[in-house]
């Protein structure tokens, strides 16, 4: 069920407010949004928990024939290529191809791709599929956009900021929003709009999934509105947000990944409103 946010041009930062993005949090607690998620084996676990803390329904659906058949039920898909094998990878096209057919939202996360050859093709071929969001650390978006050869792993050598030509022309060459994750993460829409949304914490650099569970719930608030800079502002407005109060009552990596779902939980529309700090750059 899609969800329609009106947006209140008198509040505007840019192309979304604060309010539009947490009144798609109270849709997403009231719609509990149905994500399949074809995932990497580290943080499986990980994204199905934040889906469920945050108020949505996790389906590790991952294997061949299930993933086409079940691409059409779910409210969103994910396609993380953090660890790819061969049965998964042809999920993942199966997935992708039927979520366009039947006009479900997917994500697309380019997990290393760069200097790692297997995970690079199958990501050059799902991009040309036009996800509604591509979400990735500044190295994976240059890499991506074939402006780079990619990060250490998962780890990013470049800065946000350095990634917006790349963001750009994919958003621009594929017609898919683009969210380059940072300390400041940038969200650029294909008009060439960027959104920056200012918060979030270190912490989430120092636990299993920080960024690849963003991923699902970028699918999540996706599956509420058919504006997907929107969904992905949002996404990562009330994700970094709940980071910052899981972060101030954390005492390091450990307490701060308990400490993170039980903030996804409580999150509120108030606290959106309060908390999101926007920038634009049109």
């Amino acid at each position: 069920m899609v969800h329609q946010v009106q947006q209140n041009p008198t509040q505007a930062v840019g192309p979304v407010t604060a309010e539009d993005c947490a009144l798609l949090l109270s849709a997403l607690r009231d719609a509990v949004p149905l994500v399949q998620c074809i995932t990497n084996a580290v943080v499986t676990n990980v994204t199905a928990n934040v889906l469920l803390a945050l108020g949505a329904t996790p389906a590790m659906v991952d294997i061949p024939g299930e993933a086409r058949q079940f691409a059409p039920v779910a409210s969103a898909v994910l396609v993380n290529l953090g660890t790819p094998t061969g049965s998964q990878r042809e999920a993942m096209l199966e997935a992708a191809d039927a979520a366009n057919e039947s006009g479900t939202p997917w994500v697309l996360d380019p997990v290393a791709v760069g200097f790692l050859a297997v995970r690079t093709q199958t990501a050059t071929e799902l991009v040309a599929l036009r996800p509604a969001i591509i979400r990735g650390n500044a190295s994976e978006i240059i890499a991506l956009a074939g402006a780079g050869a990619g990060g250490r792993g998962v780890d990013s050598l470049d800065e946000p900021a350095a990634a917006l030509d790349a963001a750009r022309l994919l958003a621009s060459r594929h017609g898919s929003v683009v969210a380059v994750s940072g300390a400041v993460d940038m969200i650029v829409a294909p008009s060439g709009a960027v959104v920056g949304v200012a918060n979030g914490t270190p912490l989430l650099t120092q636990v299993t999934g920080g960024g690849c569970a963003l991923g699902a719930v970028m699918a999540a608030f996706a599956a509420l509105t058919e504006d997907p800079l929107l969904a992905a502002v949002a996404a990562t407005g009330v994700y970094t947000i709940a980071a910052e109060h899981a972060a101030a009552v954390a005492s390091g990596p450990g307490t701060f990944a308990a400490q993170f779902l039980d903030a996804l939980s409580a999150i509120t529309p108030d606290d959106v409103r309060r908390g999101l700090t926007l920038r634009s750059d049109s």
